[in-house]
């Protein structure tokens, strides 16, 4: 018996000596004890976590090199490789995790709208529910700071640059077309439909140097990763009607959506001051297919659309006024990548095709303009760690642009094939949870104009509470001249402006505030010799010219329950010296002063959303022949209170009704003066107004998903 005890107590030893004892603190960076942080060996079940003091003590039967594994949440995991018996008495400290929700986010320039940003602007369903947005996403940006009212446009335009300054993508990748064509006094709108898309970035300056060929502004569309369910939408409008649909599968999914506008009907009940010949009438179709992979997913988004009219408007030269004939068909493609490589590196890839068909009538005259062009891109990024991430790549554009004009004794072609080469890295660098800096380079070959740039950028942004931060960016920018001068002089040199931004930012329970200074400084903009561009003009870069401002938003969805609403402002001082102008001037389209106000209210009771929008802008400038002053007189300012009503009938069916500009402020966009003189010697002049002072809207929306509660009405 003795025997067999001694041999237990000589196995016990054995056991006993061969584990080893692993043990050690864990802290913050402020040295203070981290109670909870996982401790453990990879590949085991051997370890731990950390005691009230941070402490920790456990053993195993390992031997030889191991690695030891420590994580608590929002800190960074830390991993020590060695021999297990040199783990003891460890000292180790944790660094904050910089990509939690507490850390610094630089902000310079940027709106983000997005139900998955840190901070988000708007989100993704402002768009539609914005009353004076009438669904188009542009409408909806329209009225965040940094925006001029151009109402008879429609496009961005951004701190003192033309619209032509915006450049528009769909997830990473270039969109040429993004507006459908349109004629004089009738703002165009965004071809894409925003139910496609959950992501928005709009940046007013500043942005990163993964963009180019942009001299004001980049917005960036995300379509959906991943829809929540399969559905049907069906949309019924006084305008016309829409209908998608949703198919899921393991890992596949595919999103189409149709509609079909006809302006006829409305216009037979609520007549404009055009004289149609036939109504704007348009059809689109949009699709995306997802495919998930193990590390990766693949994108194909496409879109058709066509779009035609026939109508005569009121002109002071032409007694029977100008007749306009137009039809439009567009297709852009893009196919995209995202996926993980492994050990940090991840990859994006991307490839868009558009094809623009235009055949314009004025008068007598015919414009047939054909335009083919092409994105491709490859951008690598590796995280280092959440402290240090690098991001580079490539892209090519290309553009074929043909037209051919013919009258009564005139016929011509013309065109331009254009050819855009880009590289850039960029960095970011989080130094801590109050400080991170983003710096990037970028290089352009412009082949029409054979030129090389390089063009800096950076960006800092420091947390001065815990609620609040202030960034600061600094940019160069090039873009090539548009296509109305490209297609005359293909050999002008690319245009140049330099962003300074200083930004504040304050973020706390459901509001949000911004107030951001910029100065923007214009070079080597294009400047001809004639009324418009054309083949007589001679052409050079002879052009400059500044914008600076001050740009205010505020948000707040907490205060005031089932209320949710933004105020935003805008301070512009530009000047710039252009095209055909004689001097540096404030241009015809930018407004000093630009005020919106929209709040949404959620009336439980009533089960509706009731909306509200006001826009005010200052007058814009305007040249009268008159005077020797260079536009030197200012229209009177815009204003427009527009409101909106949706009803929600059961959880899936939503009746919507929108009046805009509902109190009819006549509004003028400008004026139009005679070519010749009176016996006075006094030019003559109408009014530029909009083709119809309001605009009613009438919809029932209707969709069909799996759980039938597919709404969101109570939660915008």
């Amino acid at each position: 018996m003795q025997s067999l005890i001694k041999f237990l107590i000589f196995l016990i030893s054995i056991v006993t000596f061969s584990q080893t004892t692993i043990s050690g603190k864990v802290t913050d960076s402020k040295n203070q004890p981290i109670v909870g942080a996982n401790v453990y060996l990879d590949g085991t079940y051997d370890g731990s976590t950390t005691k009230d003091q941070g402490g920790f003590s456990f053993t195993t039967d390992e031997t030889g090199s191991q690695t030891l594994i420590i994580s608590y949440l929002s800190y960074e995991t830390k991993t020590i490789v060695g021999d297990v018996s040199t783990f003891k008495n460890l000292q180790i400290k944790l660094k904050d995790d910089m990509e939690t929700l507490d850390a610094v986010v630089i902000s310079a320039g940027t709106f983000e709208a997005s139900d998955n940003s840190k901070v988000s602007v708007l989100k993704p369903l402002d768009v539609v529910t914005t009353a004076s947005a009438l669904g188009d996403f542009v409408g909806a940006l329209q009225t965040l700071p940094g925006t001029s009212t151009v109402a008879e446009d429609g496009r961005l335009f951004v701190r003192g640059g033309d619209a032509n300054e915006t450049q528009i993508f769909i997830d990473g990748i270039r969109v040429f077309t993004p507006y459908s064509p349109t004629t004089n006094n009738i703002p165009t709108r965004g071809r894409y439909s925003p139910f496609l898309f959950d992501g928005i970035t709009f940046s007013t300056g500043g942005y990163s140097a993964e963009f180019g060929n942009a001299l004001s502004s980049v917005l960036l569309l995300n379509t959906i990763d991943e829809p929540d369910q399969e559905k049907t939408n069906i949309g019924i409008m006084t305008v016309g009607a829409s209908l998608g649909r949703t198919e899921k599968w393991d890992d596949t999914s595919l999103s189409v959506n149709a509609s079909y506008i006809n302006l006829a009907p409305y216009l037979a009940m609520f007549s404009d001051r055009n004289d149609w010949e036939k109504p704007y009438e348009g059809a689109q179709g949009e699709a995306v297919f997802r495919q998930k992979f193990t590390s990766g997913m693949l994108k194909f988004y496409a879109a058709f659309d066509t779009s035609n009219f026939d109508l005569t408007q009121e002109d002071i030269n032409v007694a029977d006024g100008v007749r306009v004939k137009l039809n439009n068909r567009n297709f852009y493609a893009n196919t995209t990548y995202q996926g993980v490589l492994g050990n940090g590196w991840s990859l994006q890839t991307g490839l868009s095709y558009t094809i623009a068909k235009t055949d314009l009538k004025i008068i007598d005259s015919d414009i047939n303009n054909d335009e083919n062009s092409a994105h491709m891109k490859l951008k690598f990024r590796k995280r280092f760690n959440s402290r240090f991430k690098l991001s580079f790549g490539a892209e090519h554009f290309t553009t074929k642009f043909d037209e051919a004009f013919s009258a009564e004794d005139v016929n011509a072609t013309y065109g331009f094939n254009n050819n855009n080469t880009g590289i850039f890295l960029e960095s970011d660098i989080i130094f801590s949870m109050a400080l991170a800096l983003k710096v990037g380079v970028r290089a352009d070959n412009y082949a029409l104009s054979n030129e090389f740039q390089i063009a800096p950028r950076i960006s800092v942004a420091h947390k001065t509470s815990k609620n609040g931060q202030l960034s600061l960016a600094y940019g160069n920018f090039y873009q090539n001249a548009n296509n109305n001068i490209l297609k005359f002089n293909s050999e002008v040199q690319t245009q140049n402006t330099k962003h300074y931004i200083m930004n504040y930012q304050y973020v706390n329970d459901g509001r949000l505030f911004r107030a951001e200074v910029y100065r923007k400084e214009y070079d080597n903009l294009v400047k001809f010799d004639t009324d418009f561009e054309g083949f007589d003009s001679n052409f050079d870069n002879t052009g400059s010219g500044f914008a600076q401002g001050l740009d205010i938003f505020w948000r707040d969805n907490k205060s005031l329950k089932n209320v949710d609403y933004w105020l935003s402002y805008s301070y512009l001082d530009t000047e710039r010296d252009y095209r055909n102008f004689p001097m540096q001037a404030q241009p015809s389209f930018a407004n000093s002063h630009n005020f919106s106000a929209v709040a949404k209210y959620w009336v439980e009771d009533w089960k509706s959303q009731i909306g509200f929008s006001y826009t005010f802008a200052s007058g814009r400038p305007y040249d009268n022949p008159n005077t020797d002053a260079f536009l030197g007189e200012m229209t009177k300012s815009y204003n427009s209170i527009s409101l909106n009503w949706a009803y929600l009938i059961s959880p899936q069916k939503i009746l919507y009704l929108s009046v805009n500009n509902v109190l009819g402020f006549k509004n003028i966009n400008g004026y139009q003066y005679a070519d010749t003189s009176d016996v006075n010697g006094n030019f003559d002049r109408r009014a530029l107004k909009p083709a119809a002072d309001q605009f009613f809207f009438v919809g029932f929306f209707w969709t069909i998903s799996e759980d039938g509660k597919d709404n969101q009405l109570d939660n915008l």
